[in-house]
């Protein structure tokens, strides 16, 4: 098998600070994002570190996963939230989300690249996978709308 990746970029209305704080927030996932069924920090590792655990949910799928999560508020280039799979479904899993100040805003940088152990699982994701990274974008973006309005930097 071979790792699927995917990247986007997308320049939104709202400040690096609250897109970084949205997305590091990973308890509330469950009320917003697609398929996720259950999120919550397992245990702090340290200052920037944390180990999550995410539940995921597609028709007969149903996966527990738990990431390494490096929180880095203040990069000089914008925050930046890096994970790293650790355990659960995936041979290999890593994704990376870059909130760099934009004149309209932040232009968001968000990588995922990723690997199933299960040949099926890995199979009927790959076919959903671009339609599904889409949503989870446009899921975060609806989130800030939500929570910011119209709020600009």
């Amino acid at each position: 098998m071979a790792i699927t990746k995917h990247a986007e970029r997308k320049v939104v209305r709202f400040a690096p600070k609250q897109l970084f704080d949205l997305v590091a927030d990973v308890p509330r996932y469950p009320e917003f994002l697609p398929w996720c069924t259950a999120a919550r920090v397992r245990r702090q590792e340290g200052p920037g570190r944390e180990i999550d655990e995410l539940a995921i949910g597609f028709g007969p799928f149903h996966e527990k996963f738990v990431s390494r999560v490096i929180l880095t508020p203040d990069d000089p280039s914008g925050p930046r939230i890096e994970t790293t799979g650790v355990e659960g479904p995936f041979k290999h899993l890593a994704s990376r989300w870059q909130f760099r100040p934009h004149p309209d805003g932040t232009e968001i940088e968000f990588a995922l690249e990723f690997e199933f152990r299960s040949l099926i699982l890995q199979h009927t994701v790959r076919v959903l996978f671009a339609e599904a990274v889409k949503r989870m974008v446009a899921a975060f973006e609806a989130r800030a709308g939500k929570l910011y309005g119209s709020v600009t930097p």
